[in-house]
Parts: C-alpha cells; structure tokens; sequence
C-alpha cells in the first residue's frame, strides 16, 4: 500500500521518486528530486533539481526550494507571521484573511533534522541549518547556523 496523493496540478520533473504518504498539491517538483515517506507540499511551492526532502516533513505554501537542496526529517515551514484561526468577529479565516510571505532556500543550501523556518527568510547558497534549529532571520550564504534562535556559528567560505 502506497497511499499517495498527488493532485492534478502538480508538476513532477523527470526521475522524481516519490515514497509512501505523501500528499502533493499545486506545486511544483524538478528533476531527481527525492520526496520521502509522511511528507506534505503545498500549492505554490517549487522545489529544484536534486533535491532530498526527508521524511515528516511540511512545506507550506510561499516556500521555493532551489537546486541541489537537502531538507532533513520533520523540517517545518511557516508562511504566516500572525497565524489566527478566526477574524475580529468570530468568523473562521479564509485564504483572502492572510497574507503568505515567502521564504527562500537558495541552492545547496542543507536544513538539518526538526529545524523550524519562520516566514519570510532566505537561507542563503551552500548555508547548512543545524538540527533543531529555529531560524528567524536570513541565513548568509556558506554559514552553518545552529540554536534557538539560530545564529552564525561558522562560516565555511573560510576553510
């Protein structure tokens, strides 16, 4: 039993492999991607050539995922500053009562195991995020950042 679900409107590359429990809707996957088990990715989202998403883990919409990119086990994503369920007068919020603020990982870019990324950063080209990380702000690029919140620990232009 594979239980996958891919909408439609998904755009698969070439070579994708996709595992068990899987739920892919309105996004967009490149070229030899790997998408492990209990993973979701959402509308809007594009993922590059090459890319591993391990298992667990949520890509929410507004993330774009460059070229080349590891996404460790049970990564989240976050797309929205001030989530609420509902609005001032008590009704449930629809899309139209939010507003999505992209975040960007840049080629080659590593996020280790159970790291969470709030809205609206860019982890920069070859930027390793360290497991468990909580990321807040912009990762420059060829860093490796580590804690909560994450902050630069070691740049590796330097080696």
């Amino acid at each position: 039993m594979r239980f996958v679900n891919i909408t439609d409107d998904v755009k698969l590359g070439k070579n994708v492999k996709i595992y068990s429990f899987v739920n892919l809707y309105g996004c967009e996957i490149g070229d030899n991607t790997r998408i492990g088990t209990f993973v979701e990715i959402q509308k809007g989202v594009t993922v590059g050539r090459n890319c591993k998403i391990s298992s667990h883990t949520f890509i929410c919409e507004g993330v774009h995922i460059e070229d080349n990119c590891f996404i460790g086990h049970n990564v989240t994503f976050i797309n929205d500053k001030y989530p609420r369920a509902t609005n001032s007068d008590g009704s449930l919020q629809a899309e139209e009562d939010w507003v999505c603020i992209p975040t960007y990982v840049r080629k080659g870019a590593s996020i280790g195991s159970s790291a969470t990324i709030l809205c609206g950063v860019t982890i920069g080209e070859g930027a390793i995020v360290g497991a468990g990380a909580v990321v807040t702000k912009d990762v420059p690029p060829r860093t490796v950042v580590a804690g909560v919140p994450a902050r630069v620990v070691k740049r590796l232009d330097t080696e």
